[in-house]
């Protein structure tokens, strides 16, 4: 290579490094910088952070100070386009915070120094939040609108903000007394657990108050002198959402009350400690339609205000940085009729096993009264239940016999055993003898005779079942009903026992006692009775998800707060038909109805007929269940009445027209 090349070379080369060192103008370095400051604050933990005139410790503990108003909550901070003149740049930091359910956005502008080879951030608190200056700090204030009522119809207070008083030890008012016998004194007179209620105050700090009850104030019997007598002991008057009474409704309605640590972590951020959710039934599943949302104002002031300083200052020294405003709760709307409800409550009160009443309008569909016992032990017996409905199932039957030709006057043959496939079925014990052989199906019916309607099978198949029960409201999805409930479920396909036992309503069939109201109040009607409950469901709700409405044949998940209380909860149903493809006709209700009015008039439920008001039509219904010898029985019975339409169902009950008649006798005489 000449002389001439090598110099060549060298002025290329001498270029090239006179251009890269003039690109090299820190611009990198301020970028990284502007990128570990935006993590950094993105965590609160600017440690690691180089700054310009201020210790990163020092820094790093006054962030903290600044946000520790805001706790838990971080922000998310991503830096911008960056601005460079010689040693000193400038970044934009987009913010974006989470605060409640809203989100806090804005941009704040962080400088940048150069010393030697690093890149320092300039302290400021404005580079945080914008404006704010030293000494000065954020907050949340989090305004919680009360929970909104429960109606029933006519728009009265189901559920409603009732005086409370919270009864519990007040560790500072102890002084020298022993905290552990004030404890087992207080829980004794409420009468809760003593050894439990002892370990919480003891676990407590000094300055705790703590609950041991929560008691209404209408009619508690624990009064403030006897609550008084004990050391330390006090009880804070307060207000919750409760029904009128504490079993009133409950399992359909849920309770609401201070959610705890489980519903806080489930809730993804909705709820937070203090705040009032809804457990089971409606007020759970409609939980953020009643709960409304929370106003959050986020403030900047001055670290270390006291009371009386603030109150010289404009706005008491705050400045508004954000704010979302509160959303009230919208009420719920219920076509449950208060007296009804509590007239059905009370006629099961003294009925040891699982049972329901359920009520409801055959013209409108309304649905007036869905109670479940005291046997129930808090599960939604009414709405919920999947029982073998026996021989109250004859409805469906003759509804299926009808549309093969047959009418209230057609003659059926009714034996005292009949045997199919090698199981014998009989008639239930002191069925009438003169109600055997060659009987007209109006008297069948009236007289429950089982032989005959199994007899059927042969010209009825289970299709035609299937078909006959949609047409009567029942194993239909319940759009407008707008709460969790199972409607039935009769498969459509089965043979040999099993279909001579769908004949008299047991083998798979399965009705819920307000699927039996519904069908009985069907016939009323003249046509399918579409239940409704909640008349405006989720108003007032945007969040996706929130709340639901049930469909007949499914529940709703925490629609109950605990599991069926017998051993006769069944495999899941099959999905519910959409509709009924052959509704029933007006023509086909009538003679139904003929029929359900020969059961008071002839038949076993005569003791019907001193009901005051419109002629009552009624069918009873036993359906055995469980492995015993001899079986246990289901025992049903339903019954139109005017515009009103009623189910009646005992779990382990004995007969229908014996155990539940007398009941439906009392709910519709006192109805009026």
């Amino acid at each position: 290579m000449g002389n001439s090349s090598k110099l060549a070379l060298a002025l290329v080369g001498l270029v090239l490094g006179a251009s890269l060192v003039a690109c090299d103008d820190g611009r990198a370095g301020a970028e990284s910088a502007a990128k570990q400051l935006a993590s950094a604050v993105s965590a609160l933990d600017v440690g690691s952070v180089g700054f310009e005139g201020k210790e990163s410790g020092a820094a790093n503990d006054q962030l903290k100070e600044i946000f520790k108003g805001l706790d838990p909550v971080k922000p998310a901070v991503e830096s911008g386009q960056l601005t460079l003149e010689s040693s000193t740049a400038t970044v934009p930091l987009n913010y974006s915070w989470k605060i409640g359910t809203g989100e806090w956005k804005y941009t704040t502008f962080a400088q940048f120094k150069k010393s030697g080879d690093k890149w320092l951030t300039v302290w400021n608190p404005a580079t945080l939040v914008p404006e704010l200056a030293e000494g000065e700090i954020v907050y949340s204030a989090t305004h919680t609108p009360a929970r909104a009522d429960i109606l029933g119809a006519g728009g009265v207070p189901l559920v409603t903000y009732r005086p409370v008083v919270n009864v519990g030890i007040d560790k500072p008012a102890l002084g020298g007394a022993d905290p552990a016998d004030s404890a087992t004194k207080l829980a004794q007179l409420v009468g809760v657990d003593p050894a439990a209620y002892v370990q919480q105050v003891q676990a407590s700090g000094p300055e705790a108050f703590v609950a041991a009850i929560t008691l209404r104030e209408d009619g508690r019997t624990v009064t403030d002198g006897q609550i008084g007598e004990i050391s330390g002991a006090r009880a804070i008057q307060g207000s919750l959402p409760l029904a009128p009474s504490r079993t009133f409704a409950r399992a359909l309605l849920g309770t609401a009350a201070e959610a705890n640590a489980e519903q806080i972590e489930k809730s993804n951020g909705a709820l937070k400690a203090g705040d009032t959710t809804g457990t089971g039934g409606l007020q759970q599943q409609y939980d953020a339609q009643l709960r409304g949302s929370d106003g959050i104002q986020v403030f900047a002031e001055k670290a270390g205000l006291t009371a009386e300083e603030k109150q010289t200052l404009p706005n008491e020294g705050r400045r508004v940085q954000f704010q979302t405003e509160t959303k009230v709760g919208t009420p719920l709307k219920t076509t449950l009729d208060p007296k009804l409800q509590q007239l059905a409550e009370d006629v099961l009160a003294k009925v040891g096993p699982a049972s329901a009443i359920v009520a409801l309008r055959p013209s409108s569909g309304a649905v007036l009264a869905a109670a479940s016992g005291p046997g129930s032990n808090g599960y939604d017996t009414a709405m919920l239940g999947q029982y073998a409905p026996g021989s109250i199932f004859k409805m469906v039957d003759s509804l299926a016999m009808f549309r093969n030709g047959m009418t209230p006057d057609s003659k059926v043959d009714c034996p005292s055993t009949l045997t199919v496939d090698g199981r014998t079925f009989k008639n239930a014990e002191g069925y009438p003898a003169s109600s055997l052989g060659s009987v007209m199906l109006r008297d069948a019916f009236a007289h429950s005779c089982n032989t005959a309607f199994i007899n059927a099978r042969d010209t009825v198949s289970q299709a035609q079942l299937e078909s006959a029960a949609t047409s009567l409201g029942v194993a239909v999805e319940a759009p407008a009903l707008g709460a969790a409930a199972f409607l039935g479920s009769v498969p459509g396909d089965a043979e040999g026992t099993e279909h001579a036992a769908s004949m008299i309503g047991q083998g798979k069939v399965l009705l819920s006692p307000l699927a039996a109201a519904i069908m009985a109040g069907s016939v009323a009607k003249g046509a399918p009775v579409a239940a409704q409950l909640v008349l405006n469901p989720n108003e007032g709700v945007t969040a996706p998800g929130a709340g639901s409405t049930a469909t007949a044949g499914t529940e709703t998940a925490g629609a109950s707060p605990t599991a069926p209380p017998s051993g006769d909860a069944t495999p899941s149903a099959p999905a519910p038909a959409a509709a009924a493809e052959t509704p029933v006709t007006a023509a086909e209700a009538a003679s139904l109805a003929d029929m359900m009015r020969a059961v008071v008039t002839s038949g076993h439920a005569g003791f019907l007929a001193s009901v005051p008001g419109e002629p009552v039509g009624a069918k009873t219904g036993t359906a055995e269940f469980g492995n015993d010898s001899p079986p246990k029985t289901h025992a049903w019975i339903v019954a139109v009445h005017g515009d009103l339409a009623v189910a009646v169902f005992v779990e382990d009950g004995g007969l229908g027209a014996t155990t539940s008649g007398p009941l439906l006798k009392e709910f519709l005489t006192k109805a009026g």
